[in-house]
């Protein structure tokens, strides 16, 4: 009987060093605060497929943020209603703190081949496309799961202040598929 406790006890330490050591892998603490960047943003880069936005600081990427994009991402926006994200080389072009999402910073879509390309097929190209935050409606640290907006790119309410603070009109935006 002693022999079968002890047995029992080994096998259950076993099993806690083993749990332990998987939780040292898979549970790690929270990384600590980032400090608050200093100047304006030169570049914004977005990466559709892995629903990521990057700043880059005078040559290097200083944040990274999840993102969501129109609710219909894949591929380039070619029109009016079409719920996709356009993908190119843009310019912010305009800044609105009275927005119905929280802050926003308009791109210069669509570009004269957008128009050109959708005057000879007859359709709007569409256009308003921003980067923001959270609709207004929604309470200040709600974010929305999934890709919900109609072209736009979105992030946390946190993290549009924190964008909105780094970044000019005339900020490059890059948009990749």
């Amino acid at each position: 009987m002693m022999r079968r406790l002890a047995r029992l006890f080994s096998g259950l330490a076993l099993l806690a060093l083993m749990l332990m050591g998987l939780a040292a892998l898979y549970l790690r603490p929270a990384p600590a605060p980032l400090p608050p960047l200093a100047g304006q943003i030169e570049r914004i880069v977005v990466e559709k497929a892995a629903r990521r936005m990057i700043l880059v600081q005078n040559g290097t990427v200083v944040r990274e943020y999840r993102v969501a994009l129109g609710f219909s991402p894949e591929g380039d926006k070619a029109r009016q209603g079409d719920g996709r994200t356009p993908e190119g080389i843009f310019r912010i072009d305009r800044r609105n703190d009275r927005s119905a999402y929280h802050l926003s910073l308009g791109l210069d879509y669509p570009q004269p081949a957008d128009r050109a390309r959708a005057a000879a097929g007859g359709y709007d190209p569409g256009g308003d496309i921003m980067i923001h935050g959270q609709p207004n409606a929604l309470p200040d640290g709600t974010v929305l799961r999934g890709d919900w907006t109609a072209g736009c790119i979105a992030v946390s309410n946190a993290e549009m202040r924190e964008i909105w603070a780094a970044t000019d009109a005339g900020t490059v935006v890059e948009i990749r598929p």
